[in-house]
């Protein structure tokens, strides 16, 4: 298999310390199930035009970007106009502000990338940055230049290296307020309150991200196999004991008892894997 190629390389700056550094996507979405746009009756995939209404197909070379100002009145932008205000790609993000992980609002993270030395030299003080972060609990703050766009990010120890995310501005977050203003100031019942509690004590374990499946993932690579080997397709039945999604609790409390009486006798959760499927079956490929 071949090493991957590093999506960016540049400086990582703490104050005069600057050490070469490579990033790499900290996520992989391969083994995302593709689905495509086919014509029922031929069996051929969908192509889509780019049409001007009254004018008909128009050519690549033939379109240029635009502000929508609304009433089908728009700010055209000249592609030489764009790469003139363009950021140049900076080859350094410097650590300017540390605050403690906990202090940033988990909205704000976006997109992960491991931090890689880019040699042998970079190494020692890239570990050393990598223990103080780690010795300090904190986070440092900077930005990156990345496709002519500027990037707030947040670096952060991740195992032996390191993990910059990109975070998200103040402006690009709704706020929360008018989404939660309807829902009433209501006292709950502090017993309803303690047994929700020992239902999530029960439950507690340490995170482990494998033992949750995908199961619609698993289910459609299961589809697609059933279907190229032209094999009749039969409907789930849904779990016994289990609420149709939508139904309504009736008696909180009730269910909230029954919950805790179901559970007596049970230890912690083992962190069994969820799902009847294999996360293999999502990697089948239809043929």
């Amino acid at each position: 298999m071949a090493a991957p190629r590093a999506y960016w390389k540049g400086h990582l700056r703490l104050s005069l310390v600057a050490i070469g550094v490579e990033l790499y996507p900290a996520t992989d979405r391969r083994s995302e199930l593709a689905m495509h746009q086919i014509h029922k009756e031929s069996g051929k995939r969908i192509r889509y035009q780019k049409i001007v209404p009254g004018m008909g197909p128009v050519d690549t070379d033939e379109i240029v970007k635009g502000y929508d100002l609304g009433d089908d009145t728009y700010v055209v932008l000249e592609p030489d106009e764009l790469d003139a205000i363009k950021l140049e790609t900076k080859r350094t993000v410097e650590l300017v502000q540390f605050v403690d992980y906990a202090q940033v609002d988990p909205r704000y993270f976006e997109r992960p990338y491991y931090v890689v030395p880019d040699s042998d030299v970079s190494e020692e003080g890239y570990v050393v940055i990598r223990e103080a972060l780690r010795r300090s609990n904190k986070v440092g703050l900077g930005q990156i230049t990345l496709r002519g766009r500027e990037n707030l990010v947040a670096v952060k120890p991740c195992g032996k290296g390191l993990l910059m995310e990109t975070l998200r501005y103040a402006d690009e977050l709704r706020a929360a307020d008018p989404f939660f203003e309807d829902i009433p100031d209501t006292e709950p019942d502090e017993e309803m309150i303690e047994l929700a509690s020992q239902l999530i004590e029960r439950k507690t374990a340490p995170f482990d991200a494998s033992a949750f499946k995908d199961s619609y993932a698993d289910a459609l690579a299961d589809l697609i196999e059933e279907k190229r080997k032209g094999r009749a397709i039969v409907a789930a039945e849904e779990e016994p004991g289990r609420p149709r999604r939508g139904a309504e609790v009736v008696d909180l409390m009730e269910a909230l008892k029954r919950s805790v009486e179901g559970g007596k006798g049970k230890g912690k959760s083992s962190g069994r894997k969820q799902g009847s499927k294999k996360s293999q079956s999502r990697q089948r490929k239809a043929g």
